[in-house]
């Protein structure tokens, strides 16, 4: 398996933004500042791993339809990064309720802000070299009509 640079891009990226937002809700909810912490970096591991083989899989995805596919990504993301959290949340804490509260309170936090991470990284062209040459060439195309 070839390691692509805009797959681990896009992992370190969001994980950024999905730690810390378990950090929030997982403090908010448990009440206490370290709990949030030790959830958020535990996380923080087992997330790295579980989005960049989530990519992988989708980058060989046929759906070519971007909003389509955003929904769908968003969607497929969301059950494995919520049964993670549960799971996590539920070891850290020992009660099995406290990790479905947050997995439960990140499940609208984080299908936002994943589809605005999609979003904003379908824009990007890093690591996508035959979009930007295809982009060049358009480009040219463009430019010699004139």
């Amino acid at each position: 398996m070839k390691i692509s640079k805009r797959h681990i891009a896009k992992t370190i990226t969001w994980r950024i933004i999905g730690t810390l937002d378990t950090f929030l809700l997982s403090w908010l909810i448990s009440g206490d500042m370290k709990l949030g912490s030790q959830i958020a970096f535990m996380e923080l591991v087992t997330k790295m791993v579980l989005y960049y083989l989530h990519e992988r899989v989708w980058f060989k995805s046929k759906i070519a339809s971007s909003n389509k596919r955003h929904i769908l990504k968003t969607f497929s993301w969301r059950a494995v990064g919520t049964i993670d959290t549960i799971v996590l949340g539920w070891i850290v804490t020992g009660n099995p309720l406290t990790g479905l509260k947050i997995g439960s309170a990140e499940v609208l936090t984080k299908m936002l802000l994943y589809f605005g991470h999609e979003k904003l990284w379908y824009r990007i062209d890093f690591g996508l070299d035959k979009r930007k040459k295809r982009k060049q060439l358009e480009k040219l195309e463009k430019q010699s009509k004139l």
